[in-house]
């Protein structure tokens, strides 16, 4: 805000002048214009344009006066119609108002600057303003040498401006029609209205009413535009001359391909693009119906306009075509010792899968060739699953190309989009192809377990026909619209569980499981494989970083206890990586972590010993989940005798929930048989709780754990340390379970050496690897009954017979 000036008093007696005209007399009350812009100098003609609501009365105002004159002042404000009397500079010009036009609700008004004027006292503070001036005649007589020698400076840089910007030609030439170069007053405001300097500098100007200081502050404006309008120049002749250069090099080459199009040495676009597609077409072995619509196509080409969409649509189908492998095939690599070196070298452990795929293979060398099967790799995250299927496009020598199928909602990413669309491209099948180079790579479709469905159509249906050796010899594709054969491409997919798959894709699948490692084997990986690589990834030396066996074990058991092995290689990716700091800070190597130092590395242990409930009612049950096999500790307790009842909690699923109620029913109808009190049941309100309530848990592979804890509370006696699986039935009968190879994991990770499993899971613990069945006793179940013998302290005899008859199994 500018501050209001302050008021002197009026002058009684001025100093005698010469005799001038009556028009000439400039009044001491005047009305006054606030402009926001930028401030008026004397001397100049100047449009002004002003709101006629608004500022409407004012100009009535001037024109009921005889002498028209109109004092016009700069206002700190961003609006004059916002202006307020705090807001007016204390300098202003008095103006002649010459002409008034209105249009449109404006005013456009002409005026002539005359003279410059102080504000000495307030008549109206508001619109129309007014107030009592004093004015500040121009500068007159013959200048000086000072004064000469800035005039002709100030000259001299208006030349320079000249050539740079023509518009100030014009300016100047309505100058000297008014004025000559020997008037300096008006050449220096003259000369500050021709700059683009900012308003308060203007209005500086404009208040140095004494001629020299006048002059510097505008010598100083003025170079400030020179120095401006040369780096505009300087930039528009750049831009000029960048500009000159391509249009000559475009109008060269032009002439080029006329000049070569004359001569007969160069084709143009559509000419050299139909000579490339028949020159591609030519190496491939395309189909009947292939060769028929590549021709259709190629005429429609030749004929279509370079500049129309349809020629651009027509172009990229052929592109898409003449890049497919038609009838290009990769040699297999039949070695069976070979492919068992590979799968050796990059995995250790798994050897129930290797062998499965070994026979697999074998299988193909025996016919020839290895196509027409669809495998599926299913286990936790971090067990090798996509590792895998790079080992086996290794083994083969074939192209490998892997996509993502977990979240893809539209049918169209598997079949491609039709021409008719804007953007339409070929599916992902299709593109594999083209990738690949050959039509028959290894692709793989990762976590197909998690493919989705939406209104755009479903993904997993539209894959039954690439996945089915019977269908995929013809796949047609949407955008191509042509039949291509997938047959000889190997297709492997992975996921973590089969629930979420949709039975008849599961159906057209060969399924390997992939259970987890257990501690040895991840020991023997991260010594083997994870180390080696995170130091080789960090660019160190081999044998930088040292992690002994006994380190490595804690490590797994601390922080990396899950079925796979990647949250493992991200632990021992953070040691190197802290490693690689203390190498910097002068530590010599090697760095060798010890047991002690892991807390420092990595911070606290993620994973602590499963805390081991014992009493009577407890009891420890196997589990399955995504991520491989878990120990579940399952508790009974008698909360009071007031009445009969049964509570769960837990945070079980309808599954579960249905076989604890199985299990009540059971031992409360059998507890006589049992060696349990019947009147127990008669009297307690029994709670059945399965810890970590924040978990979801549910299946049916508990209930005989839930019997047991009724049965132990029952009898008030503890079970043995001892885990189990398997569903109970009303009579009793004890049916098979899923996931035997974790749930074995997961029992030997948590130190317990005897296990009960249903009769019916015995062939499916007979495949179970045999260093994972090592130092486990097994007992095997066809009835509740069978179950007591092995629970309690007591009855030795009964329950040494039951394992020896579980030893054959075992």
């Amino acid at each position: 805000m500018v501050q209001e000036p302050t008021l002197e008093p009026e002058v009684d007696s001025l100093p005698e002048r010469p005799l001038v005209r009556p028009g000439d007399i400039l009044p001491g009350l005047i009305h006054l214009q606030p402009v926001a812009a930028r401030p008026f100098f004397p001397g100049q003609a100047v449009p002004l344009l002003m709101d006629a609501q608004h500022w409407g009365p004012t100009l009535k105002a001037v024109a009921a006066t005889e002498h028209k004159i109109l004092g016009v002042i700069l206002v700190g404000s961003e609006r004059a119609e916002d202006a307020g009397p705090s807001d007016f500079h204390p300098i202003g010009t008095a103006c002649r108002v010459h002409r008034v036009h209105e249009q449109g609700g404006m005013l456009q008004v002409l005026v002539e600057c005359l003279q410059r004027f102080r504000l000495v006292g307030w008549v109206s503070r508001e619109a129309p303003f007014s107030a009592r001036v004093n004015y500040f005649p121009e500068y007159a007589g013959p200048p000086d040498e000072q004064v000469k020698a800035y005039a002709v400076a100030v000259i001299n840089t208006i030349k320079e401006l000249l050539p740079l910007n023509p518009l100030y030609v014009e300016e100047l030439r309505m100058f000297l029609d008014r004025f000559g170069p020997e008037d300096p007053s008006h050449l220096s405001d003259f000369a500050a209205s021709l700059t683009t300097s900012s308003k308060q500098q203007l209005q500086e100007v404009l208040e140095a009413v004494d001629l020299l200081p006048r002059m510097e502050k505008v010598l100083v404006l003025l170079n400030n535009e020179l120095e401006l309008a040369r780096a505009q120049q300087k930039i528009r002749r750049s831009v000029e001359e960048r500009m000159q250069t391509q249009q000559r090099e475009f109008f060269l080459k032009e002439q080029l391909k006329a000049i070569q199009k004359e001569l007969g040495l160069a084709k143009d676009d559509r000419t050299a693009e139909l000579d490339r597609f028949r020159e591609r077409i030519e190496k491939l072995t395309l189909s009947e119906e292939a060769h028929k619509r590549v021709d259709e196509e190629m005429e429609k080409l030749a004929i279509l306009e370079t500049g129309s969409p349809e020629y651009a649509v027509t172009r990229n189908y052929l592109d898409w075509i003449s890049l497919l492998p038609w009838g290009r095939h990769s040699k297999d690599k039949l070695d069976l010792k070979r492919a068992r070196r590979v799968l050796d070298r990059d995995h250790h452990g798994l050897e129930d899968v290797k062998a499965r795929i070994l026979e697999f293979l074998a299988v193909g060398i025996h016919k020839g060739e290895v196509a027409g099967s669809i495998i599926l790799l299913v286990g936790p995250p971090g067990v090798g699953k996509t590792s895998i299927g790079r080992s086996i496009a290794d083994a083969l020598g074939r192209r490998f190309y892997r996509f993502s199928v977990g979240g893809i909602r539209d049918e169209a990413e598997i079949k491609g989009h039709r021409r008719t669309y804007i953007g339409a491209m070929p599916g992902k099948f299709i593109q594999a192809m083209k990738d690949a180079g050959t039509q028959n790579p290894v692709i793989m479709l990762d976590e197909i377990d998690k493919i989705g469905a939406a209104y755009h159509g479903d993904p997993a249906s539209a894959l039954l026909e690439v996945l089915d050796p019977e269908q995929n010899v013809d796949f047609l594709d949407h955008y191509l619209d042509l039949r291509f054969d997938l047959s000889k491409a190997l297709f492997l997919c992975t996921a973590n569980q089969l629930d979420t798959i949709p039975a008849p894709l599961l159906d057209r699948m060969e399924v390997i499981p992939l259970a987890g490692y257990i501690a040895e084997e991840k020991l023997q990986i991260a010594r083997r494989y994870l180390l080696p690589r995170q130091v080789e990834r960090a660019g160190l030396a081999k044998g930088t970083v040292r992690i002994p066996s006994n380190s490595l074990r804690a490590l797994i058991e601390g922080y990396a206890r899950d079925a796979g092995v990647r949250r493992l290689e991200q632990q021992l990716a953070k040691i190197v990586r802290k490693s690689a700091v203390k190498l910097l800070q002068g530590t010599k190597p090697p760095i060798e972590v010890t047991g002690g130092e892991l807390k420092d590395y990595l911070g606290s242990p993620l994973f602590r010993d499963e805390r081991r409930l014992s009493g009577p009612g407890v009891v420890t049950g196997l589990a399955w989940t995504a991520m491989g096999g878990v120990t579940l500790s399952i508790e009974a307790a008698a909360t009071h005798t007031f009445a009969r009842g049964f509570k769960l909690t837990g945070q079980l699923g309808e599954v579960m929930k249905e076989s604890a109620e199985i299990a009540y029913s059971y031992v409360v109808s059998h507890a006589a048989a049992l060696g349990a009190e019947p009147s127990f049941f008669e009297k307690s309100f029994i709670h059945l709780h399965v810890p970590a309530g924040a978990t979801p848990k549910d299946g049916p592979s508990a209930g005989i754990t839930m019997a047991s804890a009724l049965l132990s509370l029952a009898r008030q006696e503890p079970v043995r340390r001892i885990a189990m699986t398997g569903e109970i039935t009303l009579t009793g009968e004890v049916f098979p379970i899923g996931g035997v190879r974790e749930k074995l994991i997961a029992a030997r990770r948590a130190g317990i050496g005897e296990i009960l499993l249903p009769e019916d899971n015995r062939g499916e613990f007979e495949e179970v690897p045999e260093h994972v069945r090592k130092g486990l006793r097994i007992h095997f179940l066809r009835r509740f009954n069978d179950v007591v013998p092995h629970l309690f302290g007591g009855d030795k005899t009964k329950r040494s017979r039951a394992v020896d008859s579980a030893k054959p199994g075992a």
